[in-house]
Order: C-alpha cells, then sequence, then structure tokens
C-alpha cells in the first residue's frame, strides 16, 4: 500500500512576502483594535455607572497605559492600511470619468485628520 506525498506546510508562508507579512499584521492588529473597542465601552459604563475613580485607577496602571500604547500604534496601522485598499474596493466614477487612487486615499486620510483633530480638540478644551 502506498500513501501519498505531502510537502510539509510552511508555518512562516507570510514571511516571504513583503506584502503578505503586510497582510497578516493588518489582520492580527484586529485584535487590538476590538480591545480598543472594548475599553471605551469600559469608560463609557464608568462615567454611566458612577465608577471614574476606579477605572482611572485601573487605566492608570502601567500594563494597561502599555497595552493602550501598543493598541493606539496598532489601530493606526489598521486604520491607515485599511483606508490605502478604499480604492480597490470602491470604484468611484464622475460623467464617465474614473476617479484616480490617490484621491480617494487623500479624501479617505483627509477625512480621518479633521475628525481626529475635532475630537481632540474636543477633549482637550474640557477642564
Amino acid at each position: 500500500m502506498t500513501t501519498a506525498y505531502r510537502p510539509p506546510r510552511d508555518r512562516l508562508w507570510f514571511a516571504r512576502s513583503r506584502h503578505y507579512t503586510l497582510f497578516v499584521l493588518r489582520e492580527l492588529t484586529s485584535v487590538l483594535v476590538a480591545w480598543s473597542i472594548v475599553f471605551v465601552l469600559m469608560l463609557a459604563d464608568a462615567v454611566l455607572g458612577g465608577s471614574l475613580r476606579q477605572f482611572a485607577a485601573l487605566a492608570a496602571q502601567p500594563w494597561m497605559i502599555a497595552i493602550n500604547v501598543v493598541a493606539l500604534v496598532a489601530t493606526v496601522f489598521h486604520t491607515i492600511t485599511f483606508l490605502n485598499l478604499a480604492p480597490k474596493a470602491t470604484v468611484v466614477r464622475l460623467g464617465g470619468w474614473r476617479v484616480p487612487a490617490w484621491m480617494i486615499q487623500g479624501g479617505n486620510h483627509s477625512a480621518w485628520i479633521v475628525v481626529s483633530l475635532l475630537i481632540a480638540y474636543v477633549i482637550l478644551r474640557s477642564p
């Protein structure tokens, strides 16, 4: 009885190409994006539930600060790569003319910066 040849699996297939590596990193950052959402929901619960002091004490722990800094970097990377993919997923035509990818990306990144600055302004101006 013969058995079929099965080549060994390459567990680092994504490391062979820069594009594959960025793809896998982007997918892995989704976990930290989810953590950011959970953290904001915990903050909202603390504000609404009256336990803001306890939440602030938890958020001030060095390990929590480290997780949130890593999550911020991962979220920024995820956002940039997501916005850069938009022209591939959305084709915009104006009167038969296809809007170039750099215009779609530029609009997305500009909107992201404007919204981020607006949120920063509202948060930083409060006492």
